[in-house]
């Protein structure tokens, strides 16, 4: 039996007498009245947790008003969207191709000129077909179905807890899926890693899975990666730690290097850390979440020794909190000859930042060794700088067989339509 620490005991017995003294006299003081004893006073309500995009905020920013921005989660017709705000480059032009896609994403092209599109806070998919003319909700009530790709006549649909396929569906639109949830091992915690897919040119499905956090060491080593499978689940790969929230990959048409966008986390102020446009150097390349930010940059809460030791350097800033998003290079005929495998990057803007930036498309054009990066504006005008109202929030893109370029508006649920002729 453990000994009794002396000095606690010495502290203990007096504090005892004179709770038992106490106890005593509230004893003969009930026997001598006949006053019922007062009910215990109701224990105060548990506050309410804070939101998950909260996390992270430090007691300096404890009196801030800034917060995700709500999306319109309603149809928008064609004639109330002002596309005469936007401004491009000379000679090219912006138009509606759809509309109707309330929270529209990813999207990925089927066979007849069928698009499908992922959302993610509606939990829809839709197909888009006859140039942009008919839409039709593919499946419902899903939780953030932002990812979709298309391979082999099959559309793959990925959600936060689901991974779907539907073999057929151009000709059959209405298959039932196969659900290869189970064989894609998928995290259970659902923030914020909603995804984006794609078929890479290995023919394999690359998947990101973010942290489940705005900043935190990840509980398990499944989070912050990059993820390759075979189109069934099977054959799964670890490419890519490290990695916050990617929102985009592309392949670059020369070298076949994986580019991807990476969102900075939260609450760390208004010019820090910046969004990053990456490229992947190797398997098993680490680019520094939870410890480090941009290559170089050391997390004020998350600490550890040598932060940054390791850490793969982006490609390029693209900006604090601007909300990168789809990447896309450029491999068509229409647009001029200087555009030619030049990413182009969307940025759907900034919530987390006292002055907004972002709400636009930029270009990113890099040396043949990936280095001296240059981000260029190329579509500007969903943002009014002035007073910091947007009407718009530029997602993803996709390159049409013409070479136009498609991209889609989240906040209006909109497919635009990008074109150059020379004047």
């Amino acid at each position: 039996m453990k000994q009794i620490n002396q000095p606690l005991m010495k502290r203990f017995f007096p504090v005892a007498a004179v709770l038992l003294a106490s106890s005593a006299i509230g004893l003969q003081g009930c026997s001598s009245t006949n006053e019922a004893p007062k009910a215990a006073a109701p224990k105060p309500a548990a506050a309410a947790p804070a939101p998950a995009w909260k996390q992270g905020m430090g007691p300096d920013m404890s009196s801030s008003k800034l917060a995700p921005l709500a999306g319109k989660m309603t149809a928008t017709p064609a004639n109330e969207i002002p596309l005469n705000n936007l401004k491009l480059p000379p000679g090219f032009k912006i138009e509606v191709y759809a509309t109707g896609m309330p929270g529209a994403r990813e999207m990925a092209m089927g066979d007849n000129g069928k698009i499908y599109i992922g959302t993610r806070g509606i939990g829809r998919v839709y197909e888009v077909s006859d140039n942009g003319k008919t839409s039709r909700v593919v499946v419902d009530k899903l939780v953030q179905p932002s990812g979709v790709a298309y391979k082999n006549g099959s559309l793959y649909v990925m959600a936060i807890d689901k991974v779907l396929r539907y073999d057929g569906i151009a000709k059959n639109p209405n298959v039932a899926p196969v659900d290869l949830t189970a064989k894609f091992n998928l995290p259970p915690e659902p923030h914020p890693h909603w995804k984006c897919i794609s078929c890479g040119p290995d023919g394999r499905l690359y998947v990101p899975f973010g942290a489940p956090c705005n900043i935190c060491e990840p509980p398990t080593a499944e989070y912050a990666q990059i993820r390759r499978y075979n189109p069934d689940g099977s054959g799964m790969e670890v490419l890519a730690t490290g990695v916050r929230n990617t929102q985009g990959f592309d392949w670059q048409p020369v070298t076949k290097q994986l580019c991807f966008t990476n969102h900075g986390r939260d609450w760390m102020g208004d010019e820090k850390p910046n969004d990053t446009l990456n490229v992947l150097s190797k398997k098993g390349a680490n680019y520094g979440f939870p410890y480090c930010h941009e290559g170089n940059m050391p997390d004020d809460t998350i600490k550890k020794a040598n932060p940054c030791e390791g850490v793969t350097a982006p490609v390029a800033l693209m900006g604090p909190h601007a909300a990168v998003m789809g990447i896309k290079f450029y491999t068509g005929n229409m647009f001029p000859a200087e555009y030619k495998n030049v990413a182009f990057v969307a940025r759907k803007g900034s919530w987390n930042r006292n002055t907004k930036i972002g709400y636009d498309v930029v270009t990113v054009k890099a040396d043949a060794n990936g280095k001296n990066a240059k981000v260029t504006p190329f579509l500007t005008g969903f943002m009014n700088s002035g007073d910091q109202s947007f009407w718009g929030r530029p997602t993803f893109f996709m390159q049409m067989p013409d070479g136009s370029m498609l991209l889609t508006d989240e906040q209006l649920g909109a497919i635009y339509r990008i074109t150059y002729s020379k004047k």
